[in-house]
């Protein structure tokens, strides 16, 4: 089942602007709003960019490359251990009463999926005052905000971090909603061709999707060549679109939880919907086990697939 995200024009509960006495953003920060509230709110502004940060960033804000919060090559989405987790947040000057916001490239809506899912693993560890600010370090520049290639000093701070399961699913939760042994919705955030197996992420030992799952491509949270993740998002209407019930279970998953990150984020911080979960190692981890599948190509189609470049 293939599911059109409907996004109308509402005033969302959960997005908080820009006011008076502020301590804090909401989930999603415009460049105007972060430049006009940075001196009463100080937050840490973490650049998830990586190497292009040294070429210039926002002035004050603090290199924290993607990497820093992926697994392994062969396993991308898996969540570092809590260990790791905590030892680079303390190198990062993080402290779990400060607001963070979250600075990706801006480039395309892909990017906002690494800082969506930063945005994840930071809520999960205890964190409560983040944003991400929306359309990156692009939709700041053009807006000519300020710019900067001066390095920044980190205090380094002393933290002890819990992660949560709140917001998280794993490979055998996934395999009893397919069983049918949880009621949950598995929502694949991948574009079709993934989605229904002509496609496969290189990592992914085979393509297909989770048993009864629905997909929701990411890109529909995007106006048509944004960047900027639509704030403009009816909880109700997603609801009816997606047949579920107020607060039932809702599973996001993609390739690597990369693009699931965005879905996790309009559903439960955008729309404020409760009971939305990521599944951080995604397919390319169900896939490696022997778990059954769907939209699974046979083997000649498979091959043919692999050669087309699908």
């Amino acid at each position: 089942m293939k599911i059109q995200a409907c996004l109308l024009t509402v005033t969302l509960m959960g997005f908080t602007t820009v006011v008076s006495a502020l301590s804090s953003f909401g989930p999603l920060v415009t460049p105007e709003q972060l430049s006009e509230g940075i001196a009463e709110v100080q937050p840490v502004i973490l650049d998830i960019r990586g190497d292009d940060y040294a070429k210039g960033h926002i002035p004050g804000s603090i290199s924290a490359p993607y990497g820093l919060f992926r697994g392994p090559k062969e396993n991308p989405g898996q969540v570092p251990e809590v260990v790791k987790l905590e030892q680079t947040f303390e190198s990062l000057g993080l402290e779990l009463d400060r607001a963070v916001v979250i600075v990706p490239a801006g480039e395309n809506d892909t990017d906002f999926g690494a800082a969506a899912r930063v945005y994840w693993t930071l809520k999960s560890a205890g964190f409560s005052e983040l944003s991400i600010l929306n359309g990156g370090a692009a939709a700041w520049q053009g807006q000519n905000l300020g710019w900067d290639t001066a390095s920044v000093d980190i205090q380094p701070t002393t933290l002890d971090i819990t992660f949560s399961d709140d917001w998280t699913a794993e490979t055998d939760d996934v395999v009893a909603v397919g069983k049918g042994e949880v009621d949950a919705l598995l929502l694949d955030a991948r574009p079709a061709d993934f989605f229904e197996g002509r496609k496969s992420h290189p990592a992914a030992a085979r393509p297909g999707t989770a048993p009864g799952a629905a997909n929701l491509d990411y890109t529909s949270f995007f106006d048509n060549g944004s960047s900027a993740i639509s704030t403009d998002t009816d909880s109700a209407r997603l609801r009816e679109q997606l047949g579920i019930e107020e607060g039932a279970e809702v599973v996001s998953f993609c390739n690597t939880g990369h693009w699931a990150a965005t879905n996790w984020f309009a559903l439960s911080e955008v729309a404020g919907l409760d009971n939305i979960k990521l599944y951080p190692g995604s397919m390319v981890e169900y896939s490696s086990t022997d778990n059954a599948m769907d939209n699974t190509p046979g083997v000649v189609e498979n091959f043919l697939n692999k050669i087309k470049g699908k």
